[in-house]
């Protein structure tokens, strides 16, 4: 979970000085750790590949729950956005970055708060202050 943190501290750094593309990139990594991270607290494969780990939080993370269908769709859309800032040499707008990052927020705090320890001294994304 600790990259997952560190991620969406990195994606709002990024999108701070106007790197939507960059952004885009840790916010969904941000959401792959916090997946892959879910996963093994509640003991489930965690799959080998990034299409293993986006079927496995969907299939035993969310169609059986404990989380909501969008947390799925934030995940599966976080991943559409990272092939075109990464791949396709399209820019990603800067308001589609944002709202990329906030969804990373939202995904990870709902992981962290469902799956994890809890940690006092951290804000709702995790970061300790």
């Amino acid at each position: 979970m600790a990259k997952a943190v560190q991620a969406v501290v990195s994606a709002k750094v990024l999108l701070d000085t106007g790197d939507a593309d960059g952004a885009c990139n840790r916010a969904y990594y941000a959401m792959f750790d916090a997946a892959r991270a879910g996963l093994l607290a509640s003991g489930e494969n965690i799959g080998k590949t990034h299409k293993g780990v986006l079927n496995a939080f969907s299939d035993r993370l969310v169609k059986n729950g404990p989380f909501p269908k969008e947390m799925g769709r934030l995940l599966k859309h976080a991943e559409t956005f990272r092939y075109v800032a990464d791949y396709t040499g399209d820019p990603v707008e800067l308001s589609d970055a944002k709202e990329m990052v906030k969804q990373a927020e939202i995904l990870v705090a709902a992981i962290r708060a469902e799956l994890m320890q809890p940690d006092s001294s951290a804000d709702s994304t995790g970061v300790s202050s």
